[in-house]
């Protein structure tokens, strides 16, 4: 359905929305994916699993957190760690834009230092945190405090679309997805309904195989239209600028520094000083490193411009 088709106001909660609440939770707490950090009201550990989650397949998380929180198990542990270590060890384990890995350590430093180690607790408070939107906010507030507004994820999304006939529009997916939260149960609803979209209701729906707790509310099952709002496709890691970002951080680890020609040719193949790939290419990424506050581009005794890692 179009927004030309319906106004964005144009949809209703079933007759009996306690019903349909109960049905979800009963459904999740009998049985969901059990991800390490569904386990624990950690705000800081949450925090990581949000962050790591942004750009990586759930299952590839769960390696990665677990070893980040055994390498600084806590904020005080992240906030006097090298920032090095940690774009290193975000780089290692394949987790998307290192900046993040920056802005983690960013945000735990705030911690401890403006909150005397105790994290802020609502989503306009953590929202000051470095690197934190009102997404990442809201769910920290949810899983950590229980009390946060409903999560609206790409899988809720298409959940509320399908289920409810609710427009295509976010503004009415916020309402919609609030209106449907139990009250004061954030972190069981939230959890549940991304369960829902992540098992049952995905692009390709499972619904009998996966005993879809809404089959006798949802729209789209009672009419077979199973269409929803289309869903961004992450580009391809290979050859992309983040793949290149992050061959810089790994190489400048193993060196103090890196005249330009040098770290060219060892990040890529085709590297030409004076071509396509070549030094305006690589300064221009080497910018956009130092900008995020991950790479120091200066010039040696001899003029060269030269790389190396920020401590």
């Amino acid at each position: 359905m179009s927004d030309a088709e319906a106004p964005a106001d144009e949809w209703t909660l079933p007759d009996d929305p306690r019903a349909v609440r109960e049905a979800l939770i009963e459904w999740y707490e009998a049985d969901h994916r059990d991800f390490p950090w569904r386990r624990t009201d950690d705000p800081y550990e949450i925090l990581v699993s949000e962050v790591m989650s942004q750009q990586t397949q759930l299952g590839r998380v769960v390696a990665a957190w677990e070893a980040f929180l055994e390498h600084w198990p806590t904020t005080a542990d992240l906030a006097d760690a090298d920032r090095a270590d940690i774009v290193g060890f975000w780089t290692d384990h394949s987790l998307g834009y290192n900046n993040r890995a920056k802005y983690l350590h960013e945000a735990a430093q705030q911690v401890d230092d403006e909150y005397g180690g105790d994290f802020p607790e609502t989503p306009e408070e953590l929202q000051e945190l470095m690197g934190v939107g009102p997404y990442t906010a809201n769910a920290v507030a949810s899983f950590a405090f229980n009390d946060g507004d409903a999560v609206v994820d790409t899988n809720v999304k298409r959940v509320l679309y399908r289920a409810f006939d609710v427009p295509d529009d976010d503004a009415t997916f916020e309402d919609a997805a609030n209106d449907l939260m139990p009250e004061g149960r954030s972190r069981v609803w939230n959890n549940a309904i991304m369960e829902l979209g992540g098992v049952a209701c995905e692009q390709t729906p499972r619904c009998d195989e996966a005993g879809c707790p809404w089959r006798e509310w949802c729209h789209a099952y009672q009419t077979g239209d199973f269409t929803a709002p289309d869903v961004p496709t992450q580009p391809s890691f290979e050859g992309s600028r983040r793949q290149f970002r992050g061959r810089v951080i790994g190489t400048l680890r193993e060196y103090d520094e890196l005249e330009l020609d040098a770290l060219g040719h060892r990040i890529r193949v085709d590297y030409v000083p004076g071509g396509e790939y070549g030094r305006d290419w690589l300064t221009e990424l080497l910018t956009d490193l130092e900008s995020d506050g991950l790479v120091a581009l200066e010039r040696d005794a001899d003029g060269e411009h030269v790389a190396r890692l920020r401590r």
